[in-house]
């Protein structure tokens, strides 16, 4: 796992733990038991503040945290029988998009996710999340292929976006997302979308159109970076927390507009902090869900999905 850098707003924090441990130190020849357990208690409603009173640019930057749990993560911690499926049939086989068949309990469930590495040697194999076309064209082969044998779809959404090299545009890329959500917006099988870190732009929505989307509480999804966003509006990436800000990209915005259906919450801190925790909670969420989807019938299904984005919108008269 990587290791864990400070986020700058954790700083207090961080110094009140190294406090405890050189007080425990201390302890082994004088009796401090009191005051670490005052430090304790301070710590402990310290961590409550900050982690309930996080700015949206602070949630980004936990959601891009090197050690948060990225796709494969959470198939070899919620999963079993992961049998990856490579390949799109036509160009080749894109390592930023993972995908197979999998075990959720005793459902058998098609898995495609948006896989980021966790050092430098491993993100230039992924592509550091970001998919070119055929990485899209092997997603919906295997969401066609979950159609085929009646399975579930669950996908799994982290990418700071879709490819943007020449090379991606010169083999579809805006011709591929789009089949996508025609695609998906059809497919006769419950569709379960979780965004589990980054969601951005077309990149993110590409593996994204479902009958229920839910979302990391410190995970973002948004049409576009606060970097980018601040560049384009402000000629300045200096500006990128007024962009997250006015971007309303967080969990709980996005579920006041019904953009999204669930926020999951995360353990305090993130999820980085407690993998198996945040395994857990995702897990007991999705055999929810699915146990909920499988009784409905293919027709209302697909009927239910496409009114949800037609109702998309919201808008002010003044």
């Amino acid at each position: 796992m990587a290791a864990n850098p400070i986020l700058e707003f954790e700083l207090p924090l961080y110094q009140l733990e190294e406090k405890i441990e050189e007080m425990r130190e201390l302890g082994k020849s004088i009796n401090l038991t009191k005051e670490i357990a005052e430090l304790e208690k301070k710590v402990e409603d310290l961590r409550h503040d900050i982690y309930k009173n996080l700015t949206r640019w602070q949630r980004v930057q936990i959601a891009r945290h090197p050690a948060r749990p990225i796709t494969l993560d959470y198939i070899n911690g919620i999963f079993t029988n992961f049998q990856e499926l490579h390949g799109d049939r036509s160009f080749g086989d894109d390592h930023a998009v993972i995908g197979g068949f999998a075990q959720l309990n005793e459902q058998s469930v098609m898995l495609v996710g948006h896989q980021k590495g966790r050092d430098t040697k491993s993100n230039l194999y992924r592509n550091f999340g970001m998919a070119n076309p055929e990485g899209y064209r092997k997603a919906l082969r295997l969401f066609k292929l979950a159609e085929k044998f009646n399975k579930p779809i669950i996908t799994l959404l982290d990418t700071p976006g879709a490819f943007p090299g020449i090379e991606a545009e010169e083999r579809g890329q805006a011709e591929a997302i789009a089949r996508n959500l025609f695609e998906m917006s059809r497919l006769r099988v419950p569709i379960i979308v979780v965004i589990i870190g980054e969601g951005a732009s077309g990149g993110a929505i590409g593996i994204g159109i479902g009958d229920r989307i839910l979302m990391l509480e410190n995970s973002w999804y948004s049409v576009i970076s606060p970097e980018s966003c601040s560049s384009i509006l402000w000629r300045s990436w200096d500006f990128k927390e007024q962009a997250a800000e006015a971007l309303k990209l967080t969990a709980k915005d996005l579920k006041e507009i019904s953009v999204i259906d669930e926020i999951i919450p995360e353990p305090i801190g993130g999820a980085h902090r407690n993998h198996s925790l945040m395994f857990d909670i995702l897990k007991k969420t999705l055999v929810s869900e699915i146990k909920s989807l499988i009784k409905e019938k293919p027709e209302k299904l697909v009927n239910a999905r496409r009114e949800k984005y037609y109702k998309l919108g919201v808008w002010e008269e003044k």
